[in-house]
């Protein structure tokens, strides 16, 4: 079985309220999860993260072949690929965690995908900071 992990992050205000999305789809594009969290304050590169750790987790448990983890954030996608270095020491534990997930994989392509995209991830992680903000006020 093949999987398509989409994840985004967000965040209002750098640092600020965060939220993560996820979407994972099999090979046929059928929806099997669906995640929209607020996960508290920290920067978008930290939503970023924790939205890709959060991603992987989820599917783990499918125990796929092989699996395409779609991001939007080029700097997290080219620093799990391997071209980039991590030089944020507050990014580093979550790139480590992230790392460790990404191992558990036989066959992990990691891809780079601008915002159209990742729209359905993006639009969830939205939502969960919209909720979050209504439940403040």
């Amino acid at each position: 079985m093949h999987l398509n992990i989409y994840v985004d992050g967000a965040s209002w205000g750098n640092p600020g309220p965060a939220a993560i999305g996820a979407v994972i789809r099999d090979e046929k594009q059928r929806e099997l999860v669906k995640l929209s969290q607020y996960i508290g304050e920290c920067t978008n590169n930290q939503a970023e993260y924790q939205a890709a750790i959060a991603g992987l987790k989820e599917a783990i448990g499918f125990r796929p072949s092989t699996a395409t983890l779609y991001l939007d954030s080029e700097l997290v996608a080219k620093q799990l690929a391997g071209s980039y270095k991590v030089r944020n020491i507050f990014l580093f534990p979550l790139y480590k965690e992230a790392v460790e997930l990404c191992k558990k994989f036989t066959n992990l392509a990691i891809v780079h995908v601008g915002h159209d995209g990742n729209t359905e991830a993006h639009n969830l992680a939205k939502a969960a900071l919209k909720n979050f903000r209504k439940r403040q006020a």
